[in-house]
């Protein structure tokens, strides 16, 4: 089902890494209704102005990318603003969508949804088979009750709600701070101010053994507005993985980021500092079966992501 290019379009979030992708998707594709506000236009924890919103805008599409997301350190030092304020955000919009008869919307997950011991690369069927991993519990488990909202509207009003589910992502847009950022952004930052520094070495948490898949931004985007057009809540799971089909070690990582930044100093391993989940790998055939597959090559991506971070920083 093609998407109307006229019909109000909202994205939630459209500040942030996801949502401005998915906004300029929207834009490339020739959307000519999209709807969009800001924190200080409309708090989306706010019950009663998220639903004031929804009645006046009536909007027959939305994407939700609305969200408190952070990296370990992030989600160790503030797990219950995690699960309180994402809790908050889809609760409303979710309940708000169905009351103004929204023709189909798309809830942005996260891989964090999976067992820390999940069968390799994960299915959407292993979504909750064993324990989460403990650094990012009050994030994933409120994005498995979105997920889980999505899924009982749809049985019980009949609601076209859907999800994508993402692996690591990156991309213009990120967020670079020390405290609060995922780990290939605060590579970035880290290497780069190393360089300028000429530090002889930087330390890194953990060992740098675990695998991790990193998806663009960008090709992010362009699989939700194909999901929006092409996967229908069934019988089966009412979400879709989202990522490239493989990965690399975080020292691989580390180590490529260092060539783009052009960082010749060393890389340490604080092995004091927990690794998370041993590995995080995406099984992506549902969306493959589907037609779709990710086409951004990882050095190019963070290549597009060390600019946009020197723009940024100027």
């Amino acid at each position: 089902m093609e998407l109307s290019r006229s019909a109000p379009t909202f994205v939630a979030g459209h500040r942030g890494l996801v949502g401005s992708a998915i906004y300029r998707r929207l834009q490339t594709l020739g959307f000519g209704n999209i709807v969009a506000r800001d924190h200080a236009e409309l708090d989306l924890t706010d019950a009663a102005a998220t639903t004031a919103f929804f009645d006046q805008v009536r909007p027959t599409y939305v994407f939700v990318a609305a969200a408190k997301a952070g990296g370990i350190l992030a989600n160790d030092t503030y797990p219950a603003d995690f699960i309180r304020i994402n809790l908050q955000i889809q609760t409303n919009i979710l309940c708000a969508a169905h009351a103004a008869g929204v023709d189909k919307l798309l809830f942005l997950g996260s891989s964090c949804i999976y067992p820390k011991h999940a069968p390799q690369p994960m299915k959407e069927e292993h979504l909750l088979t064993g324990p989460l991993e403990p650094t990012n519990t009050p994030y994933a488990i409120a994005k498995i009750a979105g997920l889980t909202m999505c899924e009982s509207y749809n049985r019980q009003y009949g609601t076209r709600f859907i999800a994508a589910m993402p692996t690591n992502l990156y991309g213009p847009g990120d967020n670079f701070d020390p405290v609060t950022s995922h780990v290939l952004p605060a590579m970035i930052r880290r290497l780069h101010e190393a360089k300028l520094t000429g530090a002889p070495y930087v330390t890194m948490w953990g060992s740098g053994k675990p695998r991790r898949e990193f998806l663009y931004v960008d090709d992010l985007a362009d699989a939700c507005v194909f999901l929006m057009e092409n996967f229908e809540p069934g019988d089966g799971p009412v979400f879709a993985n989202v990522g490239v089909g493989e990965d690399i070690t975080i020292a691989e990582l580390a180590a490529t980021v260092a060539e783009v930044v052009g960082y010749g100093g060393g890389i340490r391993w604080d092995t004091s500092k927990p690794d998370g989940t041993p590995r995080k790998l995406l099984d992506v055939s549902v969306l493959t079966d589907l037609g779709w597959k990710a086409n951004t090559v990882l050095e190019d991506g963070i290549r597009t992501t060390y600019a946009a971070y020197l723009e940024q920083m100027s």
